[in-house]
C-alpha cells in the first residue's frame, strides 16, 4: 500500500513508444531516398550504403563489449540510422574503406565517447561527415552524375555551380531536375520527392515536429531571396537553394535528432532558425558551397544554451 503512494518527479505520461521503434520508423522512412539514390546512380550506390551500414554496426558492437555494455543493444537501431545517415551523405563514386572509416569514426568518436546513445553531443553521422570532409575532401568533392547522363563524373553540382559564377550553365538544371534527382550529388540528397515522402511518413505518425525543418527550410529561403540575387535583393532564387544539396536530408532528418535538438516548440524554432543562419552564411561567404553539415553541428553546441533559455517553467513556479 506505500509504494502506491510514492510520489516521483515527472514525466509521468506512458506511451508505447521507444527508442528502437523511434530509431527503426526513421530508417523505413529513409528508404525511398536511399532505393532513389541506388536506382540515379548505379549498384555503387548500394555498396557504399551497405558498408557504411555494416561498418557502424560493428564498431557499435566492438565498443559495447570494450565497454562491457549489452552487445545486444547494437539492434536498437541507432547504427543502423547512422550508417545509412552517413552513406547518404556520400558522393556514390567514393573508395569503398570511406565509408568504413566514417562509420567507424561517426560510432566510436560521435557516439561512444560521449557515454553511448542519449549522451552524445553531436548527430554522429554529421561528425563521421565532416571528418571524411576535412581528411579527404577530394573524394567528398567529386560528384557523379545520374548513370544515364553521358559524362559519368563531373566536379558541379548546382551549389558548386552557383559558388563558381557559372549561372550559364544552371539553365540546364530545372526545378524539375532538382526535385526527381537529375543532378550530381550525395546518394541520400539527390530526390526530394523520395525525401519529402519519408518526411511525411514521420510527421504524421509524430516521430518528428514541424518546427525545427520547416523554420529551417523557410529561413534558408528567404535569405537566398533576399540576398543572393543575380540583380540585387529580394531577387535571389529561394526554390533553387532550397532543393539544391542537402538541406531537405538535414532539416528533416538530422536536424531533428531527439538526442542533438532543443526540447521545448520554442527550443524548436530557435534551433532552426540558428540552422537556417548558420548555413546561409557558410554558403555565402565561405569557400565551402554546402553548408547543412557544418551548421548543424555547431547548433547542436548550442543546444544545452538554447534548452536553458526556451524551457517552459514548471507548473505552479514563480520568480523569487
Amino acid at each position: 500500500m506505500a509504494e502506491s503512494l510514492i510520489v516521483s518527479i515527472g514525466p509521468h505520461i506512458k506511451d508505447d513508444l521507444s527508442t528502437r521503434k523511434i530509431m527503426w520508423a526513421v530508417t523505413l522512412s529513409l528508404v525511398p531516398a536511399g532505393a532513389a539514390g541506388v536506382f540515379i546512380f548505379g549498384i555503387r550506390a548500394l555498396l557504399i550504403i551497405i558498408l557504411s551500414v555494416v561498418s557502424a554496426l560493428a564498431t557499435e558492437a566492438l565498443m559495447l563489449a570494450m565497454r562491457r555494455k549489452d552487445v545486444t543493444a547494437v539492434w536498437d537501431g541507432s547504427a543502423v540510422l547512422t550508417g545509412l545517415l552517413l552513406a547518404y551523405n556520400l558522393p556514390p563514386q567514393v573508395p569503398a574503406w570511406l565509408p568504413i572509416a566514417g562509420s567507424f569514426f561517426a560510432i566510436a568518436i560521435g557516439k561512444q565517447v560521449f557515454g553511448g546513445l542519449g549522451h552524445n553531443i553531436f548527430n554522429p553521422a554529421l561528425v563521421g561527415r565532416a571528418f571524411l570532409m576535412l581528411s579527404w575532401p577530394v573524394y567528398m568533392t567529386t560528384w557523379q552524375n545520374p548513370r544515364w547522363k553521358v559524362d559519368a563524373v563531373t566536379s558541379a553540382t548546382p551549389l558548386v555551380l552557383y559558388k563558381s559564377g557559372g549561372f550559364g550553365l544552371l539553365h540546364h538544371i530545372s526545378k524539375w531536375d532538382l526535385f526527381m534527382g537529375n543532378r550530381g550529388g550525395c546518394i541520400g540528397e539527390v530526390c526530394v520527392i523520395a525525401l519529402l515522402a519519408g518526411a511525411a511518413y514521420l510527421l504524421i505518425k509524430k516521430y518528428i515536429s514541424w518546427h525545427i525543418p520547416i523554420v529551417y527550410i523557410l529561413t534558408i529561403g528567404a535569405l537566398s531571396w533576399i540576398f543572393n540575387g543575380r540583380s540585387g535583393l529580394l531577387t535571389g532564387d529561394a526554390l533553387f537553394f532550397v532543393l539544391s544539396g542537402g538541406l531537405i536530408l538535414g532539416a528533416f532528418f538530422m536536424a531533428t535528432d531527439y538526442v542533438t535538438s532543443p526540447l521545448s516548440a520554442r527550443g524548436k524554432i530557435v534551433f532552426g532558425i540558428g540552422c537556417g543562419l548558420l548555413t546561409f552564411i557558410i554558403r555565402k561567404f565561405s569557400g565551402y558551397p554546402e553548408g547543412v553539415c557544418y551548421a548543424i553541428l555547431m547548433m547542436n553546441a548550442a543546444v544545452p544554451m538554447i534548452d536553458k533559455y526556451t524551457f517552459p517553467k514548471w507548473f505552479g513556479w514563480r520568480k523569487a
